[in-house]
């Protein structure tokens, strides 16, 4: 036995004295106790809270026997693909199988399966019928309710229903969690527990829902792309604690899949305790021969300082899984885990990350958040910044300014990204020198998206010219420095829903006019839970059912990627049958406005 750890296999168990564990965690990922792994930040609640949490991770799921290693726990299992969907863990967006998996001892990929939330779950129904089992993570989260698959190209159902699970536990799972334990602990049968907000669950009878918004019934949305969209819609609009409506959505065979409201976000006292629990801060040390987990990483020398956004990309799962509402820990707080890093044999100086969703979001958008919660019919920054929006990057400066006083400190950087139409709304423009002066290393990383205000307005990203008058705030601030060169380094994202192929050349004129060669193109990825990937799939504006172009076209996109990376000489032909096709022809030859020869490279 590893002490500290948690056990992770029958004779740990009982040397640590527990004859029968109160939970079991079944998990896809390698176990990596660190409060940047989920189900070491759930497990160490619920050790908190007085239960004992044996970790059952990457069982060998052709084997039926190995979800037996701690026999059947005494309250529940807990089953979580870990830290991302185990589908995009394991595909790309054109589809082809991955080649490594970073949450795996060494890398390696094979290690979960498919779809591992329910093959986890049958392969515990197979053994423990009665068992209960509470399902959580990302992939249960955002699939609570019927969802767009993009690998199977259809619509699936709740996944509470398809993995045989009781509860669902969706977004940040530490209120739910206990109170689910708690229940439990207190004899109340696990088809009795529809109360807990921030839970998914099944009524048999729809006299046993009350005060709840009827969603269109499955039947209708399979057979009706917009029933589908004004579903997301009514989801998207009760993702708020406060002014969030219970959701119940009919299937055929007379379930009713019953959503509660959010769980209320965690104060910052709630927020420093569960981030104060005793992590050991690294991979189990039976994975050091295999390598190592490498998802921990500069992970295990970062810090996460806040959750939520309400910055609301239209291609973030965000909303739907951490809300809108944003949380944050103390300064204290963050300070002694960084006193914590400085201790790590593998500490050179350097603290790669503090921050979150967006690094310097530090609370609410605006004082009203607290008490009427999120606005339902409008966002904080888009299509500008709102009038109430609380703009103050004060708070996150003092911080960083804290952390760089720290003995031993030589440099912090901020890779989680920052909101650049955010610290425009900001008169201060400190932060932005502080950032160039102290928190980047030679190139600065921002996430444009687009340049084309049609697709922009489709992804819910601030105008171009706003991201223009960033970049002339970066040059003038950077021109005030004086050492190492800075460059920024925009992402750009290709085949989004609205984005034609006349948009794809105006990124590429505008790649051009930079200067610029992106290393790495992204497709869009149409992934659960996003505004997104509705309009993905039914080709609407979910929120006013206007009509969205969609470029499926596996040729059209592979035109708009190439048009991203024109330069590379395998890019010409596909890059010159994209400007036939629109018409600008204009763009092909020699002159110094044309992005590709008339000819292939191999005839000059």
């Amino acid at each position: 036995m590893y002490e500290g750890y948690l056990p992770v296999n029958r004779q740990d168990m009982l040397e640590k004295g527990i004859s029968r564990p109160d939970f079991v965690y079944v998990c896809g990922d390698a176990y990596v106790d660190h409060p940047s792994f989920g189900s070491a930040i759930i497990s160490r609640v619920l050790e908190a809270h007085g239960y004992s949490v044996c970790m059952l991770c990457q069982p060998d799921w052709r084997n039926v026997e190995s979800v037996c290693e701690f026999g059947e726990p005494r309250l529940a299992f807990l089953v979580s693909s870990g830290n991302m969907d185990s589908m995009v863990n394991h595909y790309t967006v054109a589809k082809k199988r991955r080649g490594r998996d970073a949450y795996s001892p060494g890398g390696r990929m094979g290690m979960r399966p498919d779809r591992a939330v329910l093959v986890y779950c049958n392969l515990i129904r197979r053994f423990f019928r009665k068992a209960p089992i509470i399902i959580g993570g990302l992939e249960a989260s955002l699939r609570r309710l019927a969802h767009y698959d993009y690998w199977e190209d259809r619509l699936r159902r709740s996944i509470l229903l398809d993995s045989g699970a009781d509860i669902l536990s969706y977004g940040m799972g530490e209120r739910s969690i206990v109170e689910i334990a708690d229940a439990l602990d207190a004899g109340i049968s696990v088809s009795d527990i529809g109360w807990i907000n921030g839970t998914v669950w099944k009524a048999r009878h729809e006299e046993q829902i009350y005060d709840a918004i009827r969603l269109p019934a499955f039947s209708e949305i399979e057979a009706d792309k917009a029933a589908f969209a004004r579903s997301f819609a009514i989801q998207y609009r009760n993702t708020d604690s406060i002014s969030g409506r219970r959701l119940y959505e009919p299937y055929e065979e007379g379930v009713f899949l019953v959503q509660n409201p959010p769980s209320a976000p965690l104060t910052e006292t709630e927020m420093d305790d569960v981030y104060s629990l005793p992590y050991m801060r690294s991979f189990h040390p039976s994975y050091l021969e295999k390598g190592g987990v490498p998802a921990l990483g500069d992970m295990k020398l970062s810090i996460t300082s806040n959750r939520g956004c309400f910055g609301e990309c239209n291609f973030c799962a965000l909303t739907m899984h951490e809300g809108r509402v944003v949380q944050a820990r103390s300064h204290e707080s963050i300070l002694s885990e960084a006193r914590l890093i400085l201790k790590d044999p593998d500490f050179k100086g350097y603290i790669f990350d503090v921050g979150g969703p967006t690094a310097e979001f530090r609370g609410p958008a605006c004082k009203k958040q607290l008490d009427k919660g999120a606005c339902t019919g409008k966002r904080c920054l888009w299509p500008m910044p709102c009038k109430n929006l609380e703009v103050d990057h004060g708070d996150y400066l003092s911080l960083l300014r804290k952390l760089r006083n720290l003995p031993g400190v030589k440099k912090i950087f901020i890779r989680s990204g920052f909101r650049f139409d955010y610290l425009m709304a900001d008169k201060d423009r400190s932060f932005l020198r502080e950032l160039c002066m102290h928190h980047v290393s030679g190139q600065m990383r921002v996430a444009p998206e687009h340049v084309s205000d049609h697709v922009l307005r489709a992804m819910g990203k601030p105008p171009s010219a706003v991201y223009r008058a960033f970049t002339r705030e970066f040059e003038r601030v950077k021109a005030e420095l004086s050492g190492s060169a800075r460059y920024l380094v925009p992402y750009f994202m290709s085949s989004h829903p609205g984005c034609r192929l006349i948009d794809a050349i105006e990124l590429a004129e505008a790649i051009r006019d930079m200067g610029y060669m992106p290393e790495q193109v992204q497709d869009f990825y149409p992934t659960p839970g996003t505004v997104s990937t509705t309009m993905y799939y039914t080709g609407l504006d979910p929120f006013t059912l206007k009509p969205v172009y969609v470029p499926k076209d596996p040729h059209e996109k592979a035109m708009q990627r190439a048009l991203m990376q024109y330069r590379k000489p395998e890019n010409h032909a596909l890059v010159r049958e994209a400007l036939r096709k629109a018409h600008r022809e204009d763009l092909i030859g020699y002159g110094g406005k044309c992005l590709v020869p008339p000819q292939s490279d191999r005839h000059l």
